[in-house]
């Protein structure tokens, strides 16, 4: 009980160093605040469950930096039940902050032991994440469309079957269409953009901040 206590303190501790940051949205506040980042990393890494920055988790990969992953989740604007596509399942923590917020989420991981750890761990928490393992740049059409895409590593060009996957607006009932969140440039930097499906054929686009991410692989391990 000692322990749930300290966590939740360093969890509180947390929220308020992202909302300093710039992070606004009540609803991933919320979410960040509920979340046990701790049980997704390794125990060597315990005591740095709740700092602001990223993590080795095996594999060449790392559990994204607290702030990134909020960052991105307030760009897809999400409500409950929204169906959600998250590429690149990495330790889970992503998909974890989804759940925690309502949403119907799939996630693609593309390196096979990683993707088994994390989709029996994510099961554990009580997340009902549908997991996957294969090729996300492919995204999965026969789960879309979806209300918002998630890409957590850099890509160099626009995946254009994850545009074709996002839901078309609806103007009947005043619903926008679905977002793709995408760092988008070369290895040593990227710039995070948000697509926004306007019709059949059109995106609306926008460039957002700087940040740097592992690089967006079309294969798998």
């Amino acid at each position: 009980m000692k322990t749930d206590r300290r966590f939740q303190r360093q969890r509180d501790q947390l929220v308020e160093v992202i909302q300093e940051k710039g992070i606004t949205d009540p609803d991933v506040l919320a979410a960040v605040g509920r979340v046990p980042r701790h049980i997704f990393l390794d125990n060597a890494f315990l005591h740095r469950a709740y700092e602001d920055v990223a993590l080795p988790i095996g594999h060449h990969v790392t559990i994204s930096q607290p702030f990134t992953v909020a960052y991105q989740t307030s760009l897809l604007g999400v409500k409950p039940g929204h169906r959600i596509l998250e590429v690149g399942t990495g330790s889970g923590y992503q998909a974890a902050i989804l759940c925690e917020m309502g949403a119907q989420v799939f996630t693609i991981e593309r390196i096979k032991p990683l993707q088994a750890r994390t989709a029996r761990l994510l099961r554990s928490l009580g997340y009902r994440a549908v997991c996957r393992f294969g090729d996300g740049v492919q995204g999965w059409p026969s789960m879309g469309p979806f209300d918002g895409i998630v890409v957590t590593a850099g890509a160099e060009t626009i995946p254009e079957d994850l545009l074709r996957q996002l839901r078309l607006p609806d103007p009947d009932i005043m619903r926008a269409g679905g977002r793709l969140i995408i760092p988008v440039g070369p290895r040593s930097h990227q710039r995070m953009m948000r697509f926004t499906r306007s019709g059949e054929n059109s995106w609306d686009d926008e460039e957002l901040d700087d940040f740097r991410f592992v690089p967006l692989l079309g294969d798998t391990e």
